[in-house]
This record gives structure tokens, sequence and C-alpha cells, in this order.
């Protein structure tokens, strides 16, 4: 949570978005340890807390 309000979760097209990233890109360098790692939200479904996507924008700036 983040000033009392829940985490927002990212979806790959909008990580895709906002960091410019094909989605072989982003599991590349999450296997290669240098982006965060999804968060398992169901049997098939994943996501990036936007807290995450955005430190690691504001990083490579």
């Amino acid at each position: 949570m983040t000033n009392g309000s829940p985490e927002r979760i990212l979806r790959l097209p909008e990580v895709k978005s906002r960091t410019g990233l094909s989605r072989s890109s982003i599991y590349a360098k999450i296997a290669d340890d240098t982006f965060p790692k999804q968060k398992k939200l169901g049997h098939r479904i994943v996501g990036w807390f936007e807290s995450d996507v955005t430190a690691w924008i504001t990083a490579r700036d």
C-alpha cells in the first residue's frame, strides 16, 4: 500500500507501453535480474507493481 491506497498492478501491455520494451525483452531482463519480477495474480495471470516499474524507469534516466 502507498499513501493508504492499494498498490496498482500493471499488466503486460501497460508495462510494454511505459518502458518501450517488447515482451521478450522484458522477460529477458527479468531472467538477468535487471527488471522487476512479475507477481502471480492467478493461474495464468501476472502483473507488476506500478511502483517497481516506475522505480526501474527512474533508475534508467
